[in-house]
């Protein structure tokens, strides 16, 4: 294949990988995070470093953005250091992140007034998922844009989607998964406390669940790669990214018009218990709610 020259900003622990299976694709990557330990780390696998925003923006006519908050994504986009203040109209920058649909929005207008092309394509599948390119991807863009974009995007995911012209869409599909992914990481751990009450075995209980109607992809993520292992740190997903997505889940609704019940609810349970948790895997949910039991003499 003839390498071709592809930018990557945000190499955490999502970003990293994805941008590792571009660079296994046999694309030329060129790597950027405001952590530079990351970018060494990048250059040891064969990735390009030592640019900024700004200067990869005339480096290559890809850019893959993976960042943590709206703020940052809002800074790497709109800044005067930014993608689109710097780049030219040849560019097409897609980003991965989770953030609103109104922010979505805001990019692409700008970038449009510049003839850059922008897609909003936020990813699910946590990090064993980037690693194996099997993550899936909801694009949000202009179709011929999605189309020139999606032999970058097969090589790290599996389920590619494209949502609808619309650049906000994309990221409603993703915030709709995470309040369904967050709804069910506190039933597993409210169902887990009831287990523990009555003397269940966990296992005895995981197995029965597992082939019955209260299955879910989130209790065989939480309770057999964390839960029973009683290891909450090694999941990128953590509590405080949930409810950031949580958050953001029950502001569309707003603009909407809609109500989420449980939704509602479980922002205000983990804005109130997140503390000791907001670094850990979402799975420490069953923690939150049962150390909280220990702590009050139940």
């Amino acid at each position: 294949m003839e390498t071709k020259k592809v930018g990557f900003i945000g190499l955490g622990n999502m970003g990293f990988p994805m941008a590792n299976n571009l660079l296994r694709a046999g694309y030329t990557v060129y790597g950027v995070d405001v952590n530079k330990e990351n970018e060494k780390r990048f250059a040891e696998i064969g990735g390009i470093v030592g640019f900024t925003t700004a200067t990869l923006a005339n480096e290559v006519t890809i850019i893959f953005t993976s960042l943590p908050t709206p703020k940052v994504v809002e800074d790497v986009y709109l800044g005067i250091e930014g993608l689109v203040e710097n780049g030219k109209s040849n560019l097409t920058i897609i980003d991965l992140s989770t953030i609103s649909p109104e922010l979505n929005k805001k990019v692409a207008k700008a970038a449009l007034e510049k003839g850059i092309q922008y897609l909003g394509s936020p990813v699910s599948g946590s990090v064993s998922g980037a690693e194996a390119a099997t993550l899936s991807v909801m694009v949000g863009g202009d179709k011929k844009t999605y189309s020139f974009a999606l032999p970058y995007l097969k090589t790290i995911g599996k389920n590619i989607f494209h949502v609808g012209e619309d650049h906000g869409l994309g990221t409603i599909v993703k915030l709709i998964n995470n309040l369904m992914a967050g709804i069910h990481t506190q039933a597993v751990a409210e169902a887990l406390s009831i287990a523990d009450a009555a003397g269940l075995d966990h296992d005895t209980v995981y197995r029965i669940v597992n082939v019955s109607t209260g299955q879910s992809g989130i209790f065989t993520r939480n309770y057999k790669n964390f839960i029973a292992q009683d290891e909450y740190y090694e999941g990128a997903f953590t509590t405080a990214l949930l409810l950031k997505d949580l958050k953001l889940a029950n502001y569309v609704s707003n603009s909407f018009e809609g109500k989420l019940p449980l939704g509602e609810g479980l922002v205000n349970y983990l804005e109130s218990n997140i503390e000791d948790y907001a670094d850990k895997d979402i799975s420490s949910a069953y923690l939150m709610l049962t150390e909280e039991k220990v702590k009050l003499g139940e």
